[in-house]
């Protein structure tokens, strides 16, 4: 049978596909503006975050050590791509969030698995602007235009059938109309994740983001538990592994939060991500599902490494919980 050989955790924050300069201050005005929710989970304002901001709060965005992050990110990343070839992988089933990319208010599966043969990747000149962000948001895109990326869909039926016994209602796609592309959770993946050849995968989707359906810490672990006995049953010799796209806490980086999540993974905690508190998991913070999710798929895969650096990139510490984790 098919074995689950490895799982993965990465962030996949435009702060990730931007230069180091751009970290301090690039990022400010959108953060003024976007609304924020604080680290006990209530709506908040740019304003509000910044006067509540801690003594040292510009010591943690000083120039020296931003470039300094930004130099530690750039290298997990380059091991994380490493560690995926070196894995030899017959397929890698993405977990991820879409953000209205593929759905949107017409339909917004709560869990949902694509079975196509492949999966199209927008081309990096659909994304307009001169700008530095526009700039960071091309890298996830392919510069000579749309690319179909290969998907291991006997294992994505096999999940559809093995989660439906399971218990699960899973939504299904076999393809993407005209003008569609996968999401940056998933393009973040081939772009950034897979430097050394394209290794199949079995887009998941979890709707982590948009209520009224988002799945709860409880039921996102018992998927990832349900996909690892799916994996078990999986006819053949294939070697599987799953990689959890997005998070961690954003857009107000809750740093104590990340690492006790990153100890959880590593001890494999369950009642931790089962009891996990949805306050914690808004706004850009939902991400942290998907790695819940993949921490259900744990088993007797054993921690290489974890890689954390607190995003911070304005005043009031607004910005990303940048995290990478490799599992054999």
């Amino acid at each position: 049978m098919a074995r689950l050989v490895a799982a993965f955790g990465s962030s996949h924050s435009p702060m990730l596909a931007a230069r180091a300069e751009d970290w301090n201050g690039g990022f400010l005005s959108r953060d003024r503006a976007r609304p924020h929710v604080d680290l006990d989970g209530n709506p908040s304002d740019y304003e509000r975050l910044l006067a509540r901001a801690p003594a040292d709060a510009m010591e943690r965005i000083a120039p020296a050590l931003l470039a300094r992050r930004h130099a530690d990110i750039t290298a997990a990343i380059a091991r994380l791509a490493d560690d995926i070839a070196r894995a030899q992988l017959d397929a890698l089933i993405v977990v991820g969030d879409d953000q209205k990319e593929l759905f949107d208010d017409t339909n917004m599966p709560a869990i949902g698995i694509y079975y196509g043969d492949t999966i199209r990747n927008a081309a990096a000149s659909s994304v307009t602007g001169d700008d530095w962000m526009a700039a960071a948001r091309r890298r996830y895109h392919e510069p000579q235009g749309p690319a179909d990326h290969p998907c291991y869909t006997p294992l994505a039926r096999h999940l559809i059938e093995a989660l439906q016994r399971d218990g699960f209602d899973i939504s299904v796609m076999r393809g993407t109309v005209d003008g569609k592309y996968e999401g940056h959770a998933f393009s973040w993946v081939h772009r950034f994740c897979m430097k050394h050849g394209v290794v199949p995968i079995v887009p998941v989707f979890l709707n982590a983001y948009y209520p009224p359906n988002q799945p709860t810490p409880k039921r996102c672990y018992a998927l990832g538990e349900a996909m690892a006995r799916a994996v078990a049953t999986l006819p053949g010799d294939a070697r599987i592994g799953i990689l959890a796209s997005g998070g961690l806490s954003h857009f107000v980086v809750d740093e104590a939060f990340d690492r006790a999540l990153l100890d959880a993974l590593q001890r494999k905690d369950a009642a931790f991500f089962c009891n996990a508190p949805l306050a914690k998991l808004q706004s850009g913070s939902s991400e942290i599902r998907n790695w819940i999710c993949m921490a259900g798929t744990l088993g007797e895969l054993t921690p290489v490494w974890v890689a954390y650096a607190p995003g911070y990139r304005t005043p009031a510490l607004t910005g990303t919980g940048l995290a990478f984790a490799s599992f054999r």
